[in-house]
């Protein structure tokens, strides 16, 4: 598989990577296997999606123990990013930043991971009661002491306080600049696909200007642009699409028109040839230091997700996906 690097220290990763956070957490509660997972992470690993994207509050916790009986074996193949930052309660998530948290949560994801160093440690949420150059400054340490390579930041999403006519990525960019002269930004994960193209605007150029690695969030739209998704068919309720605008059963309808857009640039490349793969390759074309990051828990996708780092779209292809219909439904 393709490499591409992530940051100044130019780690190098597959240009595909895995998100693990369907695994134990968000997704389909009941379709959770332990076995198939782990298979899915050792099937990655050998197709070369060497980056595995987790996080403490995934499970909570248990994503990064499933993780850690992988790593147990095959550390050395793996690029490993874990994320800290959030709390999960009984019926709440909050925002923990304070330094004396941010090693303790290190140490603890050390230990579940089965690992001495974590390749890129991610600030999942800025914790507003703390100034977000304190826990920089913690996490900062820790690559000091040798516990952690590199440190990324978890943009904030469109439920995280978006205000009418601001740009989505404004509470982010300020972030970025303001960590950036306490210890320098390795990558930035936010969400980016055909049918959340936002990043394009402000964020993915920040990135690019400064070397900084960019790993794609949702590159497939929550499922949605596979294709694989019927309207009206319904989640689970622990499932975060249950909640999501998109996800209406009118909503999935009224977006059936970006799904057929892919499958008509798919069948120009080739019987075998997917609408999730041609998804995954307009978000790789978007630039050189662009990581996707398809989350799964099935060994299929995980091979279909890593061939798509094989395809190369055409400017037209990819200018014709570009102007796909925006998306129906918006937190927003």
């Amino acid at each position: 598989m393709e490499r591409r690097t992530i940051g100044a220290g130019a780690l190098a990763v597959g240009a595909v990577g895995l998100g693990c956070m369907p695994m134990s957490w968000a997704y389909s509660g009941s379709r959770q296997r332990g076995d198939a997972s782990l298979r899915t992470v050792h099937r990655a690993l050998d197709l070369g999606s060497t980056l595995l994207d987790t996080a403490d509050m995934y499970g909570p916790f248990t994503n990064e123990l499933l993780l850690g009986r992988v790593l147990k074996e095959r550390r050395p193949e793996a690029f490993v990013s874990t994320k800290a930052g959030l709390l999960v309660g009984e019926q709440h998530i909050v925002a923990n930043g304070r330094p004396g948290y941010v090693r303790r949560a290190c140490d603890a994801s050390l230990r579940r991971l089965q690992t001495d160093v974590i390749d890129l440690y991610q600030l999942h949420r800025a914790d507003p009661e703390v100034p977000v150059e304190e826990t920089w400054g913690a996490m900062a340490d820790l690559v000091r002491a040798g516990k952690v390579r590199a440190l990324g930041l978890c943009a904030v999403g469109a439920r995280g306080g978006r205000r009418f006519g601001s740009r989505l990525h404004d509470t982010t960019l300020r972030q970025l600049q303001r960590v950036q002269q306490v210890f320098p930004v390795s990558a930035v994960q936010a969400e980016l696909s055909v049918w959340s193209q936002e990043a394009l605007d402000a964020l993915l150029p920040w990135c690019e200007s400064r070397g900084v690695g960019f790993l794609a969030a949702m590159p497939l739209g929550n499922g949605f642009l596979t294709g694989t998704l019927t309207p009206g068919e319904g989640f689970e309720p622990d499932d975060v699409r249950a909640r999501h605008p998109r996800f209406t059963a009118e909503m999935m309808a009224s977006n059936q028109p970006i799904v057929a857009g892919l499958r008509r640039v798919a069948r120009r490349y080739g019987e075998d040839v997917t609408a999730a793969q041609v998804a995954l390759a307009w978000v790789l074309a978007q630039g050189r230091h662009v990581i996707a990051l398809p989350g799964t828990k099935q060994e299929r996708w995980a091979e279909e997700n890593a061939a798509a780092a094989g395809l190369r779209l055409s400017a037209e292809d990819l200018l014709e996906v570009s102007r796909l219909p925006a998306a129906q439904g918006s937190w927003d």
